[in-house]
């Protein structure tokens, strides 16, 4: 085989999702949510609150194609969380503020599914003797319970999500990290991503191959320098690359 490493992107590549944080019935339930733990916030001056410790916690950090499912990816989004439990005099721990995270997570969420043939591609792979890898701008509170709930959790031999290390992709430290804890040959690896800055340019920039896939998630950006693009979404088409 060509490639042992098959490294994936997961929105817009493996999962189809649309999100959206400006929903007022959001803010009403995610209020409620907090009212009954002790602090009492209005819908809109908790949406308010929400997104100036946001701001705070990115200071100094350049925003790049920023869409709501990727949910501000360098950050750690619980200490927000916690922080709007905070303001109000309450204090609670990690775990509460998970909850409230993944409840804001799961409010929002119009939908979220996998793209036909996903969970099958990462199966057959990992089958064939390939590792199979994750890398995702995406925050850890939401992205673990959505692989749970989307049955594929288990189907990678790494999960690497951008708030738990502090940069995203295309940043080159994202991709090393990978690479250097999993003791990888860029020459032995492709990425697979639907985004030709992050997902394409990164990849090519650390020596990987680089597979394309344009889907509905796609930033609109011309075709990129990849090994291989496909103009639409055809994950029975990637499987045939990455097993040739």
């Amino acid at each position: 085989m060509r490639w042992r490493n098959c490294i994936f992107d997961l929105y817009g590549t493996l999962v189809d999702i649309h999100t959206d944080e400006d929903a007022p019935v959001l803010w009403v339930e995610l209020a409620e949510h907090y009212r009954r733990r002790g602090a009492d916030y209005h819908p809109e001056e908790l949406h308010r609150a929400y997104l100036r410790l946001v701001g705070e916690m990115e200071r100094g950090m350049a925003p790049l194609r920023r869409d709501a499912h990727e949910a501000h990816p360098e950050i750690q989004l619980e200490y927000v969380f916690q922080a709007l439990y905070r303001e109000k005099g309450v204090e609670v721990d990690l775990e509460e503020a998970v909850a409230a995270g993944r409840l804001f997570r799961r409010i929002s969420t119009e939908y979220i599914r996998l793209y036909d043939g996903a969970a099958e591609l990462l199966g057959v792979l990992r089958a064939n003797g390939q590792n199979v890898y994750l890398l995702s701008n995406a925050q850890s509170i939401f992205t673990m319970d959505e692989l749970d709930r989307l049955g594929i959790a288990d189907l990678f031999d790494g999960i690497y999500l951008s708030s738990d290390y502090g940069c995203k992709k295309p940043d080159r430290r994202f991709y090393e990290v990978l690479l250097r804890e999993r003791g990888i040959d860029p020459a032995s690896a492709v990425m697979v991503g639907n985004d030709g800055v992050c997902d394409i340019r990164g990849a090519r920039a650390v020596g990987l191959s680089t597979v394309y896939l344009r889907s509905n998630l796609s930033p609109r950006e011309p075709t990129p320098e990849a090994d291989y693009a496909l103009g639409e979404m055809d994950l029975r088409r990637v499987r045939e690359i990455l097993m040739a």
